[in-house]
């Protein structure tokens, strides 16, 4: 009871900034505003390049240009927001054996994903995540994955958030080599699966789904 109570305190406290800032400008030029700061879905940097998947046979690891972030969506005073928090401090490596993807480790540190609005950073961190307890959220292959020259994969493996670890099947796609490889995906959550509880008040209402979104640049570790 005493933690359902904090929460719905961190609600409260983030949903009255937010909306102090919606009066302030109007709700729907705020989200105007909002909506246009929102990082887009991520593509291939690389898209047009065909994926050898025979040559990255390999140790790749996670290097500089990566991004990892959430994407949700909410409904302030019935205006339709979407919310995009990104984070270039990810981890990781990536082991292709045989064209196929036969490992891979990625972590994200979860207290430096930000949004265009600090007040929402502030609560995410403290009162949604606890990122001072669960500083990191972390995917983890459990079965290889074919590559093909589309660089389509589906990567099973378990994902880790909120000190919660679940099974997930994520659609990758890649593009590039021998030198770098980009990967983009997403992966659906439902934020109760984690022990999340999304806010739902009178003045704003946040999708009981969102998506961990990713782009990842890989070099090679050892060939």
């Amino acid at each position: 009871m005493r933690t359902r109570t904090k929460v719905l305190a961190g609600i409260g406290v983030a949903g009255v900034v937010l909306v102090g800032a919606a009066v302030l400008v109007g709700p729907q030029l705020y989200a105007d505003y909002a909506n246009g700061a929102a990082a887009p879905e991520p593509t291939l940097t690389s898209s047009g390049l065909a994926l050898d998947a025979g040559s990255l046979d390999g140790t790749w690891s996670v290097a500089d240009g990566s991004v990892a972030g959430y994407r949700v969506h909410e409904v302030l005073r019935g205006i339709d927001v979407r919310v995009v928090g990104r984070t270039p401090q990810v981890e990781g490596t990536v082991t292709v054996a045989d064209g196929s993807v036969t490992a891979a480790s990625v972590t994200v540190d979860m207290a430096s994903v930000t949004t265009p609005e600090p007040p929402r950073d502030v609560y995410f961190r403290r009162t949604v995540l606890d990122v001072h307890t669960f500083p990191t959220a972390t995917f983890v292959l459990t079965s290889p994955a074919k590559l093909d020259a589309s660089g389509d994969a589906t990567l099973v493996g378990d994902l880790t958030v909120h000190g919660v670890t679940r099974p997930v099947h994520l659609n990758a796609r890649a593009a590039g080599g021998p030198a770098a490889v980009d990967v983009v995906g997403s992966i659906p959550l439902t934020f109760a699966d984690y022990g999340v509880e999304a806010p739902a008040l009178a003045f704003v209402t946040v999708d009981k789904q969102g998506a961990i979104e990713f782009a990842l640049h890989l070099t090679p570790e050892s060939r």
